[in-house]
């Protein structure tokens, strides 16, 4: 109906030259009952025809005495049409210029060519529409609030364009599968990518502590605010989720004051823009950061499944309806968690994981960071140099301190180089407390005051053990959010408070007179949690080993977000949103503090005595762990190989055992490493973890399989495996963001030991350039039998080259080159590759664009060939009955599998 009386306006409108022109009172009676049933705001149209006399006082009176929304407009499209062409005309011109207000008009304006006459365009309009008012007042203050970043705890402040670098960002089913990367910010929500779930409303954003999940929700929301993120949205309310923790069991709110006394506040009729919100959810984005940093006692099996939007209760069953979709159905969420929180897969629709800068990345942000140009060559050199830290600065957290420290001591003393090779994340952070403790030593213009690193800790030990003090109680309850009496009790100063380790917050309880702190990230509060255990001289080995217990029994039981009430699964009084990542950096950091080469800086803050039991408690309990870790192997399908699927929990064993740097404890664990296939896929490994896995496995006696597919390993991670790699046999590191340079080193390694019989590089980022050097390796390491090297970016180029090599091979057992480009070029290689070879069995180059012509060539040659059982080919390659045609036709080949 209403299409068509567009049609007929249409061509009523759209006259020839020299035509009379268009009656705009014909035009509002033919889409009355169109206008009706949109114009939701009938205010903004009084406000503006009352500002240039053309409605009465009197007539702004009738029109507000009817009951409902419609019948307002119809008096109001009555009293316009009675007065005349020019006041129907700007009537139209009104629904025009205030496109907040009348969206939903703007297409149907569109179609009928709506030109405004020049007498028209000279008069006023308006925007009184408290909806659009208010979309405005967020939007300022949204990119206000996000246009810059905080850092140390308000001190100094640094634009987010200046700051904020992009990192990979990438797409993955519920089984952590690869969907392809996100290239612009609005492919979040976009549905034409990355949707596995269609029911699901949220985008769940996931990644490791200081991966950058904040701030880039604040990119979001500052694009948003500057009207470049064209998602559809007109409403944009930010949560912080450990701020929920801040509201008392008894506390009750609406939906309504959730979203306006936490967010920003209308300063016109907050009950017709709520009605606005309801009428339409779509229109509405969500980010709530932080899922698993949330604790409280409140049971959520309380809440009903249903909540009414204007019933107040407690705020964390709104979060969990509006999560659910069982409010403001049909809003856009983002929600950020770190990894290991699970989250029930009904809600989710998109799934991504920020895994850190990539190579590019970091040297994007080291040109942002650094825009001297000899300081940003100096850097990038050191870095070059250094793949431990280059790991460790893929993390935009760990970077961002990195360069911070490396500022600092640069500005005091022009040489001041990185950290060496060996550093832990444990030496990035007491760098960092050496810095914020310098910063509140006056210097001199010749800079000579500045104290030593064990000095500036002696002289401020108070002060480190009150912040120890308040991390730890926290810590044991999960509190990330601290009010000023709990500052107050910890004896906690103003002084302190200046240094810059914690940071004031904006209240959701109460309080909201008295100032609410959290220190700087949770991993600071992790690190000054083990900072206390280890120089409070009371602390016993229960209290050394909290935490470590904690996240023992972790491990067998997975917390899963959002399970109450609907999943019954949880533990007595088991916190359904938490994670346990902060208990694991509080026992990694216990690791690095009381490792050997740091007695020396405690030795003024605690006695020896006390350092060496609390050392040998430690070193006890790890031994003790790495045997549980690594018990109840399998055989794998590999001959020789005893294999154990290690949880993903045994990676941060891992990282402890290298925080130590402690030779005697590296013998220890490869001592109790039985298994000699060691399976890590899916552990969530990182490139800075490779220095872990090195530290170990570089000891351990005999030959090794490693399994490290599905994880972040990268280029840098590879690097970092170069001791191990005399133990390796088998290396698998397929999907794991391996590029050409990656490979390179993976060639001269092997190549120096020639021990390697599996190579697994599936899924990576490899060119026909890697695949040379792949080709290389088959031809030099006469130890080589499988090679799986499919789902890459090789061509016919670098297809023929390893074609070529595997027809040089002897000992080639198997090539898996599924997914990649070869063609028929490469085809035809493969062909005279597989012509005679002795002892090549399993084949595969599945979509590889393979035509008929190199389908018939392989065909032709499988007639030479005595050794293939298994070859994987698509039936896009339309030679499959040619193969069987050629194969009866010719000699007796053993069954052969395709």
């Amino acid at each position: 109906m209403e299409g068509q009386l567009c049609a007929n306006v249409d061509i009523s409108v759209r006259k020839p030259p020299g035509a009379s022109p268009q009656s705009f009172i014909a035009l509002l009676k033919v889409h009355r009952e169109l206008l009706v049933g949109r114009i939701r705001n009938t205010q903004c149209l009084i406000d503006n025809l009352m500002k240039n006399d053309y409605f009465s006082a009197e007539d702004a009176e009738i029109v507000v005495q009817f009951p409902t929304q419609a019948d307002k407009v119809r008096k109001i499209l009555d009293l316009v049409q009675s007065k005349g062409e020019e006041v129907s005309e700007y009537f139209i011109y009104v629904l025009q210029k205030v496109t907040d207000a009348y969206y939903e008009l703007q297409p149907w304006l569109d179609e009928i060519g709506y030109e405004p006459s020049e007498s028209i365009c000279s008069k006023p309009v308006v925007n009184t529409d408290p909806v659009s008012r208010y979309c405005q007042k967020l939007r300022h203050e949204l990119g206000r609030d996000s246009k810059f970043v905080m850092l140390y705890a308000q001190r100094e402040e640094m634009l987010l364009e200046e700051i904020y670098s992009d990192s990979i960002m990438e797409l993955v089913s519920f089984n952590n599968e690869s969907l392809g990367q996100v290239g612009q910010l609005e492919a979040l929500f976009d549905d034409a990518v990355g949707v596995i779930n269609e029911d699901g409303e949220t985008v769940y954003v996931y990644g490791d502590a200081g991966i950058g999940k904040s701030i880039l929700l604040q990119k979001i929301q500052s694009l948003w605010a500057r009207k470049e993120l064209d998602i559809g949205a007109k409403f944009f309310f930010r949560f912080r989720c450990r701020m929920f923790s801040c509201f008392k069991e008894d506390e009750a709110i609406c939906l309504k004051d959730l979203l306006f006394k936490y967010n920003c506040y209308p300063d016109q009729d907050p009950t017709e823009v709520f009605h606005h919100i309801l009428q339409f959810p779509h229109t509405v984005l969500f980010t709530f950061d932080g899922f698993d940093e949330i604790y409280s006692n409140f049971d959520l099996s309380s809440v009903p499944e249903i909540c009414s939007p204007n019933e107040p209760i407690h705020p964390l069953a709104l979060l969990v309806s509006l999560l659910r979709g069982k409010l403001l159905k049909g809003c856009k969420k983002i929600l950020t968690a770190r990894t290991g929180t699970e989250i029930q897969k009904n809600i989710i629709r998109k799934k991504v994981f920020l895994r850190g800068f990539s190579k590019n990345n970091l040297k994007e942000y080291t040109a942002m960071f650094f825009r001297d140009e000899r300081q940003r060559a100096l850097v990038s050199n050191q870095l070059e140099a250094n793949p431990n830290l280059c790991s460790l600065c893929s993390v935009p957290l760990f970077c961002w301190i990195i360069f911070k420290c490396y500022e600092h001591f640069h500005s005091m003393f022009d040489n001041h180089e990185l950290p060496g090779s060996s550093v832990t994340l444990t030496d990035v952070f007491l760098l960092m407390i050496e810095v914020h403790l310098n910063r509140s030593v006056k210097t001199s213009l010749l800079k000579n005051n500045i104290r030593s690193q064990a000095e500036m800790f002696k002289s401020r030990k108070e002060t480190l053990l009150a912040l120890g003090k308040m991390a730890y109680k926290g810590m044991e309850n999960s509190f990330f959010i601290f009010e000023q009496e709990k500052v107050s009790s910890a004896n906690i100063s103003e002084e302190d408070l200046q240094l810059g380790f914690l940071r004031t917050v904006k209240s959701y309880s109460g309080c909201d007179s008295q100032a609410t702190y959290e220190f700087l990230h949770v991993t600071l509060q992790s690190f000054f949690t083990a900072l206390f255990l280890v120089i409070e001289e009371k602390v016993g080995a229960k209290e050394l080993l909290e935490f470590f217990n904690e996240c023992s029994s972790f491990e067998t039981a997975q917390p899963t977000c959002l399970r109450i009430p609907w999943l019954k699964k949880h533990l007595a009084g088991e916190n359904p949103f938490q994670n346990k990542e902060h208990f694991n950096f509080t026992n990694m950091f216990l690791c690095g503090l009381l490792s050997g080469s740091k007695q020396k800086l405690f030795r003024h803050l605690v006695s020896p005595a006390v350092i060496k039991r609390k050392r040998k408690t430690l070193i006890t309990y790890l031994a003790e762990s790495m045997k549980s870790h690594l018990k109840g192997f399998t055989r794998s399908r590999l001959t020789s190989y005893n294999q154990v699927q290690v949880q993903p929990n045994f990676v941060w064993m891992l990282r402890c055992l290298y925080e130590t740097q402690s030779e005697k404890v590296g013998r220890m664990a490869a001592r109790r490493m039985h298994a000699n296939y060691i399976k890590l896929a899916y552990c969530n490994a990182c490139s800075a973890d490779c220095s872990a896995i090195s530290f170990v496995v570089h000891h351990f006696q005999k030959r090794l399989a490693l399994d490290l597919d599905n994880n972040n390993i990268n280029d840098y991670g590879i690097k970092q495996l170069q001791p191990c790699f005399s133990k390796l046999a088998v290396i698998r590191l397929s999907v794991n963001q391996v590029t050409d340079h990656g490979v390179r080193i993976l060639y001269e390694e092997l190549s120096k030991y020639q021990i390697v019989s599996f190579l697994g590089l599936y899924n990576n980022q490899i060119t026909d350039v890697g695949a040379k050097y792949v080709a290389k390796l088959i031809e030099e390491c006469s130890s080589l039998e499988y090679v799986k090297i499919g789902a890459n970016k090789i061509t016919s180029e670098g297809g023929k080259c390893l074609a070529q090599a595997i027809q040089k091979s002897k000992t080639m057992f198997e090539i898996g080159m599924w997914g990649n480009q070869v063609g028929d070029e490469g085809a035809k290689a493969f062909a005279e590759a597989l012509r005679n070879h002795p002892r090549l069995t399993n084949v595969s180059l599945a979509f590889n664009g393979i035509t008929t012509e190199g389908g018939k060539s392989i065909a032709e040659a499988m007639q030479h060939n005595n050794s293939v059982r298994i070859f994987w080919a698509s039936l896009q390659y339309l030679f499959v009955s040619s193969l069987y045609k050629l194969l009866r036709a010719g000699t007796a080949h053993p069954p052969l599998a395709v």
